[in-house]
Protein backbone atom coordinates (compact mmCIF):
# COMPACT_ATOMS: atom_id res chain seq x y z
CA UNK A 1 0.00 0.00 0.00
CA UNK A 2 0.78 3.41 -0.58
CA UNK A 3 2.52 5.68 2.35
CA UNK A 4 0.30 8.39 1.20
CA UNK A 5 -2.63 6.73 1.43
CA UNK A 6 -4.27 6.20 5.01
CA UNK A 7 -7.25 4.13 3.71
CA UNK A 8 -7.85 1.84 0.83
CA UNK A 9 -10.62 -0.50 0.30
CA UNK A 10 -10.72 -2.73 -2.38
CA UNK A 11 -13.70 -5.21 -4.32
CA UNK A 12 -15.06 -4.64 -0.74
CA UNK A 13 -18.29 -6.65 -0.59
CA UNK A 14 -20.64 -6.73 2.52
CA UNK A 15 -23.44 -9.17 2.76
CA UNK A 16 -26.45 -9.54 5.55
CA UNK A 17 -28.86 -12.57 6.25
CA UNK A 18 -32.45 -11.32 6.53
CA UNK A 19 -35.22 -14.20 6.42
CA UNK A 20 -36.13 -12.98 2.95
CA UNK A 21 -32.67 -13.53 1.53
CA UNK A 22 -29.07 -12.50 0.82
CA UNK A 23 -28.77 -8.81 0.72
CA UNK A 24 -25.73 -7.49 -0.59
CA UNK A 25 -25.82 -4.06 1.12
CA UNK A 26 -22.05 -2.81 -0.51
CA UNK A 27 -21.22 -4.72 -3.40
CA UNK A 28 -17.19 -4.75 -4.68
CA UNK A 29 -16.40 -0.87 -3.44
CA UNK A 30 -13.17 0.30 -3.60
CA UNK A 31 -11.80 3.68 -2.34
CA UNK A 32 -9.16 5.41 -1.13
CA UNK A 33 -8.20 8.03 1.21
CA UNK A 34 -4.82 10.15 1.01
CA UNK A 35 -3.55 11.11 4.32
CA UNK A 36 -4.51 14.34 5.53
CA UNK A 37 -7.53 14.87 2.80
CA UNK A 38 -11.64 14.19 2.84
CA UNK A 39 -13.33 11.95 1.16
CA UNK A 40 -17.03 12.81 0.87
CA UNK A 41 -19.21 9.88 0.42
CA UNK A 42 -22.51 10.75 -1.13
CA UNK A 43 -25.80 8.92 -1.65
CA UNK A 44 -29.27 8.57 -0.76
CA UNK A 45 -30.72 6.18 2.27
CA UNK A 46 -29.82 2.70 2.12
CA UNK A 47 -27.14 2.92 -1.07
CA UNK A 48 -24.46 1.11 1.47
CA UNK A 49 -22.54 4.50 2.76
CA UNK A 50 -22.94 3.65 5.96
CA UNK A 51 -22.15 -0.02 5.77
CA UNK A 52 -18.82 0.74 4.21
CA UNK A 53 -17.94 2.97 7.14
CA UNK A 54 -19.18 0.00 9.74
CA UNK A 55 -17.02 -2.63 7.57
CA UNK A 56 -14.21 0.15 8.18
CA UNK A 57 -14.97 0.11 11.36
CA UNK A 58 -15.47 -3.75 12.16
CA UNK A 59 -18.65 -2.74 13.86
CA UNK A 60 -21.30 -4.90 11.37
CA UNK A 61 -23.87 -6.46 13.83
CA UNK A 62 -23.20 -9.92 14.50
CA UNK A 63 -24.11 -12.90 12.77
CA UNK A 64 -26.15 -10.99 10.83
CA UNK A 65 -23.79 -8.98 8.79
CA UNK A 66 -20.74 -10.03 7.24
CA UNK A 67 -17.57 -8.96 4.60
CA UNK A 68 -17.91 -11.71 2.31
CA UNK A 69 -14.88 -10.57 0.01
CA UNK A 70 -12.64 -8.04 -0.55
CA UNK A 71 -9.86 -5.90 1.58
CA UNK A 72 -9.38 -3.09 3.90
CA UNK A 73 -5.89 -1.76 4.39
CA UNK A 74 -5.85 1.15 6.78
CA UNK A 75 -2.11 2.02 7.67
CA UNK A 76 -0.44 -0.97 5.65
CA UNK A 77 -2.89 -3.31 8.02
CA UNK A 78 -5.86 -5.07 7.05
CA UNK A 79 -8.52 -4.98 8.93
CA UNK A 80 -10.52 -7.95 7.52
CA UNK A 81 -8.00 -10.39 8.57
CA UNK A 82 -7.32 -8.23 12.20
CA UNK A 83 -9.10 -9.89 15.65
CA UNK A 84 -12.13 -8.21 17.25
CA UNK A 85 -9.41 -7.56 19.92
CA UNK A 86 -6.91 -5.78 17.38
CA UNK A 87 -10.18 -3.95 15.91
CA UNK A 88 -10.97 -2.58 19.60
CA UNK A 89 -7.44 -1.46 19.90
CA UNK A 90 -7.40 0.77 16.53
CA UNK A 91 -11.32 2.26 17.46
CA UNK A 92 -10.74 5.20 19.44
CA UNK A 93 -6.76 5.65 19.30
CA UNK A 94 -5.81 5.58 15.64
CA UNK A 95 -9.16 5.91 13.67
CA UNK A 96 -12.71 6.47 15.24
CA UNK A 97 -16.20 7.41 13.97
CA UNK A 98 -18.77 10.12 14.46
CA UNK A 99 -22.11 8.52 14.37
CA UNK A 100 -25.46 9.90 12.70
CA UNK A 101 -27.52 10.32 15.91
CA UNK A 102 -26.01 11.26 19.08
CA UNK A 103 -28.75 10.90 21.32
CA UNK A 104 -28.46 7.43 20.56
CA UNK A 105 -25.21 6.87 20.68
CA UNK A 106 -24.59 8.83 23.78
CA UNK A 107 -25.07 6.58 27.13
CA UNK A 108 -27.73 8.12 29.05
CA UNK A 109 -26.78 7.03 32.20
CA UNK A 110 -23.07 8.31 32.56
CA UNK A 111 -22.02 11.88 32.56
CA UNK A 112 -20.17 13.45 29.20
CA UNK A 113 -17.11 13.47 30.98
CA UNK A 114 -16.99 9.99 31.92
CA UNK A 115 -17.69 9.02 27.98
CA UNK A 116 -15.27 10.78 26.78
CA UNK A 117 -12.81 10.03 29.77
CA UNK A 118 -13.08 6.37 29.15
CA UNK A 119 -10.71 7.14 25.49
CA UNK A 120 -8.03 8.40 27.61
CA UNK A 121 -8.00 5.39 30.40
CA UNK A 122 -8.34 2.96 27.74
CA UNK A 123 -6.23 3.51 25.21
CA UNK A 124 -3.89 5.89 27.25
CA UNK A 125 -4.02 4.06 30.29
CA UNK A 126 -4.39 7.14 32.39
CA UNK A 127 -6.14 7.11 35.72
CA UNK A 128 -9.58 8.23 35.46
CA UNK A 129 -8.98 11.91 37.47
CA UNK A 130 -6.29 12.54 34.91
CA UNK A 131 -8.66 10.93 31.97
CA UNK A 132 -11.36 13.54 33.72
CA UNK A 133 -8.82 16.33 32.77
CA UNK A 134 -8.26 15.16 29.50
CA UNK A 135 -11.99 15.34 29.09
CA UNK A 136 -12.20 18.76 29.83
CA UNK A 137 -9.53 20.12 28.01
CA UNK A 138 -11.00 18.56 24.59
CA UNK A 139 -14.19 19.76 25.76
CA UNK A 140 -12.95 23.40 25.35
CA UNK A 141 -11.30 22.72 21.98
CA UNK A 142 -14.44 21.80 20.61
CA UNK A 143 -16.02 24.92 21.28
CA UNK A 144 -18.01 23.65 24.80
CA UNK A 145 -18.90 26.72 27.00
CA UNK A 146 -18.00 26.25 30.77
CA UNK A 147 -16.14 22.67 30.06
CA UNK A 148 -15.84 22.34 33.97
CA UNK A 149 -19.71 22.40 34.15
CA UNK A 150 -20.67 20.63 31.69
CA UNK A 151 -18.44 17.36 31.84
CA UNK A 152 -20.80 16.38 34.74
CA UNK A 153 -23.77 16.53 32.68
CA UNK A 154 -25.58 13.92 31.23
CA UNK A 155 -26.88 13.84 27.29
CA UNK A 156 -30.24 14.65 27.84
CA UNK A 157 -29.17 18.05 29.65
CA UNK A 158 -27.51 19.23 26.59
CA UNK A 159 -28.77 20.53 22.91
CA UNK A 160 -28.64 18.75 19.50
CA UNK A 161 -25.20 20.98 19.13
CA UNK A 162 -24.01 20.30 21.91
CA UNK A 163 -24.60 16.51 21.82
CA UNK A 164 -22.64 16.89 18.39
CA UNK A 165 -19.90 18.14 19.93
CA UNK A 166 -19.77 16.08 22.35
CA UNK A 167 -19.46 12.94 19.97
CA UNK A 168 -17.01 14.83 18.37
CA UNK A 169 -14.80 15.45 21.44
CA UNK A 170 -15.26 11.48 22.16
CA UNK A 171 -13.71 10.51 18.32
CA UNK A 172 -11.10 13.06 18.90
CA UNK A 173 -9.96 12.43 22.73
CA UNK A 174 -6.89 10.54 21.09
CA UNK A 175 -6.18 12.57 17.83
CA UNK A 176 -7.10 9.68 15.34
CA UNK A 177 -5.23 9.32 12.05
CA UNK A 178 -8.77 8.79 10.38
CA UNK A 179 -11.93 9.80 11.44
CA UNK A 180 -15.37 9.03 10.16
CA UNK A 181 -17.99 10.87 10.37
CA UNK A 182 -21.35 9.85 8.87
CA UNK A 183 -23.84 12.35 8.79
CA UNK A 184 -22.47 14.64 11.09
CA UNK A 185 -24.56 17.39 10.90
CA UNK A 186 -27.82 15.79 10.08
CA UNK A 187 -31.28 17.48 11.91
CA UNK A 188 -28.91 20.85 13.06
CA UNK A 189 -29.93 23.67 12.35
CA UNK A 190 -27.93 25.26 9.73
CA UNK A 191 -26.23 27.91 11.70
CA UNK A 192 -25.32 24.98 14.47
CA UNK A 193 -24.30 22.82 11.09
CA UNK A 194 -21.99 25.62 10.01
CA UNK A 195 -20.15 25.85 13.29
CA UNK A 196 -20.10 21.76 13.55
CA UNK A 197 -18.18 21.44 9.64
CA UNK A 198 -16.14 24.17 10.55
CA UNK A 199 -15.44 22.90 13.88
CA UNK A 200 -14.20 19.18 11.73
CA UNK A 201 -12.25 21.47 9.17
CA UNK A 202 -10.49 23.39 12.35
CA UNK A 203 -9.38 20.02 14.03
CA UNK A 204 -8.14 18.62 10.28
CA UNK A 205 -5.89 21.76 10.34
CA UNK A 206 -4.43 20.93 13.29
CA UNK A 207 -3.99 17.55 13.71
CA UNK A 208 -3.45 16.52 10.10
CA UNK A 209 -6.01 13.53 10.16
CA UNK A 210 -7.93 11.92 7.28
CA UNK A 211 -11.63 11.93 7.22
CA UNK A 212 -14.46 10.22 5.58
CA UNK A 213 -17.19 12.79 5.22
CA UNK A 214 -20.58 10.32 4.88
CA UNK A 215 -23.45 12.51 3.40
CA UNK A 216 -26.50 12.82 1.50
CA UNK A 217 -25.98 16.70 1.78
CA UNK A 218 -24.36 18.02 -1.82
CA UNK A 219 -23.31 21.38 0.15
CA UNK A 220 -21.85 19.05 2.67
CA UNK A 221 -19.52 17.77 -0.22
CA UNK A 222 -18.86 20.74 -1.66
CA UNK A 223 -17.87 22.71 1.62
CA UNK A 224 -16.15 19.83 2.73
CA UNK A 225 -14.28 16.97 0.28
CA UNK A 226 -11.59 17.46 -1.89
CA UNK A 227 -12.93 13.63 -3.30
CA UNK A 228 -16.03 12.43 -4.10
CA UNK A 229 -17.59 8.80 -4.16
CA UNK A 230 -21.08 8.57 -5.37
CA UNK A 231 -22.73 5.50 -4.50
CA UNK A 232 -26.24 3.57 -5.44
CA UNK A 233 -27.68 0.61 -4.37
CA UNK A 234 -24.19 -0.61 -2.86
CA UNK A 235 -21.96 0.43 -6.06
CA UNK A 236 -19.66 3.35 -6.44
CA UNK A 237 -20.87 4.97 -9.46
CA UNK A 238 -18.75 7.80 -9.81
CA UNK A 239 -15.68 8.84 -8.05
CA UNK A 240 -13.28 12.21 -9.60
CA UNK A 241 -12.19 15.14 -7.05
CA UNK A 242 -15.36 17.37 -6.04
CA UNK A 243 -15.07 20.37 -8.52
CA UNK A 244 -14.55 17.63 -11.63
CA UNK A 245 -17.69 15.73 -10.77
CA UNK A 246 -19.67 18.99 -9.79
CA UNK A 247 -18.66 20.66 -12.79
CA UNK A 248 -18.75 17.66 -15.30
CA UNK A 249 -21.26 15.12 -13.68
CA UNK A 250 -20.68 11.53 -15.65
CA UNK A 251 -23.23 9.64 -14.23
CA UNK A 252 -26.72 9.88 -14.81
CA UNK A 253 -27.90 9.53 -11.58
CA UNK A 254 -25.14 12.20 -10.27
CA UNK A 255 -26.89 14.53 -12.38
CA UNK A 256 -30.27 13.58 -10.66
CA UNK A 257 -28.64 14.61 -7.63
CA UNK A 258 -27.42 17.48 -8.82
CA UNK A 259 -30.57 18.96 -10.67
CA UNK A 260 -32.36 17.99 -7.18
CA UNK A 261 -30.88 21.24 -5.59
CA UNK A 262 -33.29 23.77 -5.21
CA UNK A 263 -32.59 26.84 -7.32
CA UNK A 264 -34.65 30.41 -7.82
CA UNK A 265 -36.90 30.40 -10.43
CA UNK A 266 -37.83 27.05 -10.67
CA UNK A 267 -41.32 27.15 -10.38
CA UNK A 268 -44.54 24.94 -10.81
CA UNK A 269 -47.50 26.55 -12.84
CA UNK A 270 -49.10 27.36 -9.03
CA UNK A 271 -45.77 29.60 -8.14
CA UNK A 272 -44.74 27.45 -6.05
CA UNK A 273 -41.16 25.98 -5.76
CA UNK A 274 -40.60 23.27 -7.87
CA UNK A 275 -37.96 20.43 -7.17
CA UNK A 276 -36.55 17.87 -10.03
CA UNK A 277 -36.88 14.49 -8.92
CA UNK A 278 -35.45 11.19 -9.87
CA UNK A 279 -37.92 8.66 -11.08
CA UNK A 280 -38.48 5.62 -9.67
CA UNK A 281 -37.86 3.96 -6.35
CA UNK A 282 -34.00 1.75 -5.61
CA UNK A 283 -34.04 -1.80 -6.61
CA UNK A 284 -34.20 -4.31 -4.04
CA UNK A 285 -30.74 -5.70 -2.82
CA UNK A 286 -31.87 -9.55 -2.61
CA UNK A 287 -32.93 -9.99 -6.06
CA UNK A 288 -31.64 -7.01 -8.01
CA UNK A 289 -32.22 -7.29 -11.91
CA UNK A 290 -29.53 -7.92 -14.35
CA UNK A 291 -27.48 -5.00 -16.41
CA UNK A 292 -27.34 -1.45 -14.26
CA UNK A 293 -28.95 -0.84 -11.55
CA UNK A 294 -30.17 2.59 -12.21
CA UNK A 295 -30.97 1.83 -15.83
CA UNK A 296 -34.72 1.30 -14.73
CA UNK A 297 -34.65 5.01 -13.33
CA UNK A 298 -32.38 6.35 -15.94
CA UNK A 299 -33.98 8.35 -19.15
CA UNK A 300 -30.92 7.61 -21.19
CA UNK A 301 -31.01 3.98 -20.37
CA UNK A 302 -30.66 1.77 -23.52
CA UNK A 303 -30.72 -2.22 -24.46
CA UNK A 304 -27.75 -2.65 -22.90
CA UNK A 305 -27.73 -0.81 -19.65
CA UNK A 306 -30.86 -3.85 -19.24
CA UNK A 307 -28.09 -6.71 -19.36
CA UNK A 308 -24.86 -6.07 -18.63
CA UNK A 309 -23.95 -4.19 -15.19
CA UNK A 310 -21.06 -1.41 -16.84
CA UNK A 311 -17.09 -1.23 -15.00
CA UNK A 312 -15.90 1.71 -13.61
CA UNK A 313 -14.92 3.71 -17.12
CA UNK A 314 -11.81 6.25 -16.62
CA UNK A 315 -12.88 9.26 -18.82
CA UNK A 316 -10.70 11.70 -20.24
CA UNK A 317 -9.66 14.94 -18.68
CA UNK A 318 -7.60 17.89 -19.44
CA UNK A 319 -6.78 18.43 -15.94
CA UNK A 320 -5.04 15.19 -15.65
CA UNK A 321 -7.54 14.04 -12.90
CA UNK A 322 -9.13 10.46 -12.93
CA UNK A 323 -12.45 10.54 -13.45
CA UNK A 324 -14.47 7.35 -12.38
CA UNK A 325 -17.99 6.59 -14.22
CA UNK A 326 -19.70 3.47 -14.14
CA UNK A 327 -22.15 4.65 -17.25
CA UNK A 328 -22.47 2.48 -20.80
CA UNK A 329 -22.78 5.87 -21.92
CA UNK A 330 -19.34 6.79 -20.59
CA UNK A 331 -17.20 4.11 -22.59
CA UNK A 332 -16.64 5.63 -26.05
CA UNK A 333 -15.53 8.96 -24.03
CA UNK A 334 -12.82 6.73 -21.63
CA UNK A 335 -9.20 5.73 -21.77
CA UNK A 336 -9.76 2.39 -19.91
CA UNK A 337 -11.46 0.67 -16.94
CA UNK A 338 -10.66 2.18 -13.92
CA UNK A 339 -8.57 0.47 -11.78
CA UNK A 340 -10.13 -1.34 -8.49
CA UNK A 341 -13.40 -0.36 -9.36
CA UNK A 342 -14.43 2.35 -7.10
CA UNK A 343 -11.10 3.64 -6.20
CA UNK A 344 -10.77 7.39 -5.82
Amino acid sequence: MNSSKILEITELTTCFDTPEGLVRAVDGVSLVIESGRTLGVLGESGCGKSVTALSVMGLLPKPQGRISSGSIYFQGKDLVRKSPRTLRALRGSEMAMIFQEPMTSLNPVYTVGEQIAEAFTIHEHLPKKLGLQKARETLFQVGIPSPEQRIHEYPHQLSGGMRQRIMIAMAMACRPKLLIADEPSTALDVTIQAQILDLMLNLQEETGMSIMMITHDLGVVAEMSDHLAVMYAGKVVECAPVDVIFNAPGHPYTLGLMRSIPRPGRKFSSGKQALAEIPGIVPGLIDPPPGCLFAPRCDRAFERCRLEMPPLFNLKDQSGSSHGVRCWLAESMAQQPATQGGRT
